[in-house]
């Protein structure tokens, strides 16, 4: 099936209100417990992680909970997300506050300068309309940094997107569905984003396939 891009920002504020208010605690404890098995017995207690398209900063926020002892900068390119990120921090102690850092930034204009022990990312990848942007960024990144990108890949068919869509979205409101239905088809496939990190270099990641629409790229 063939990829359809999908707009790169979430930058409509009914957009980014729905994702900040959605329920999104199976997947994105997921991507947390995923996260700490791959990388979590190479991590020091205390550090600095790099979440690169935080949107509302979610997983951010689960992070700096998993890991007490790091500090977060989220970066995202949307002003509409990083201000629910934004409300959402404000109702939360003045620890987190503290250890989470919002940035605005676009991908094509960032570059790592600091070291980071980790960094991490949540469905990023299949909004950006050349991949290749992200896999650039990552090469400025330490040899001794832990990657963990994790990401939608795109079914064979129509019908398996919409079998997806219903599988895991029907109860949500239209908003999210259609954005789900979009983003699977925007995805990239294993094979694609294997092809992707030969052509950047980076042979120290790998792809593994880690549900019927989740691929992860990390450290071998």
């Amino acid at each position: 099936m063939k990829r359809i891009p999908e707009p790169e920002l979430m930058d409509e504020a009914e957009q980014a209100y729905a994702y900040a208010h959605a329920d999104f605690e199976e997947p994105h404890n997921h991507f947390i417990d995923l996260l700490k098995s791959a990388c979590g017995h190479d991590l020091p207690a205390t550090g600095r992680a790099l979440d690169l398209g935080c949107g509302a900063a979610d997983i951010s926020i689960r992070f700096a909970r998993s890991f007490p002892g790091y500090i977060v900068d989220a970066v995202d390119g949307a002003e509409a997300m990083l201000n629910e990120a934004e409300k959402i921090l404000l109702g939360m102690d003045d620890l987190f506050q503290e250890r989470i850092h919002l940035v605005q930034g676009h991908l094509q204009d960032f570059s790592i300068t600091d070291y980071y022990e980790i960094i991490f990312s949540n469905s990023l990848l299949h909004h950006l309309h050349d991949p290749m942007v992200l896999w650039n960024v990552l090469q400025k990144a330490s040899p001794d940094t832990q990657i963990f990108i994790m990401d939608l890949m795109r079914p064979d068919s129509e019908t398996a997107v919409d079998e997806l869509v219903q599988l895991y979205a029907a109860g949500e409101p239209e908003i999210l569905q259609r954005d789900f239905r979009n983003s699977l088809f925007a995805a990239f496939t294993p094979g694609e984003v294997e092809l992707q990190l030969q052509e950047a270099g980076l042979k120290q990641l790998v792809v593994e396939v880690v549900s019927d629409r989740h691929l992860v790229v990390l450290n071998k």
